[in-house]
């Protein structure tokens, strides 16, 4: 079933490259925040992508929202990623994919993750879903937008 805007975003837990299991329902609990899925660490959309929500990182985090990106790569492979571009916010490992499929996030028949992203509210309830699978920058102009009506 396809989320859509006023669900219940599902809780999950992941390993992140802070070093620890990611849970949503703990990690933010009585905040919201971003939660970006994305195809692949390294690729040139991707890390447009990446890149822009660190350089707009200060406006979100005035805002108290936090950002994660999630993939199916490996926590090693987020590290370098993490680190070779300075991304100040977390990175998320879905290995098999399950919190992708969970959020209506994996490309069918390659089970790729899409581009879509989730703006999450304090209880957890989704206000905002934008999928673009070929302009990055346009998931981050649009949550901008989506909190400045808030």
């Amino acid at each position: 079933m396809a989320l859509k805007i006023g669900s219940k975003a599902p809780d999950f837990v992941l390993p992140s490259t802070s070093g620890k299991l990611f849970k949503l329902s703990e990690d933010w609990k009585g905040t919201g925040g971003i939660i970006y899925f994305y195809p692949k660490d390294f690729t040139g959309g991707c890390t447009a992508q990446a890149c822009e929500f660190r350089d707009e990182f200060e406006s979100f985090r005035d805002l108290d929202i936090s950002i994660v990106g999630i993939s199916k790569d490996t926590i090693a492979t987020h590290h370098k990623f993490k680190k070779e571009y300075n991304l100040p916010f977390e990175l998320l490992g879905d290995a098999r994919g399950k919190v992708c499929r969970d959020y209506d996030a994996l490309i069918p028949l390659v089970q790729l993750p899409k581009r879509i992203t989730y703006l999450i509210d304090d209880k957890h309830v989704i206000r905002a879903i934008h999928q673009d699978m070929f302009d990055g920058k346009s998931h981050i102009r649009e949550m901008i937008a989506q909190l400045q009506k808030t």
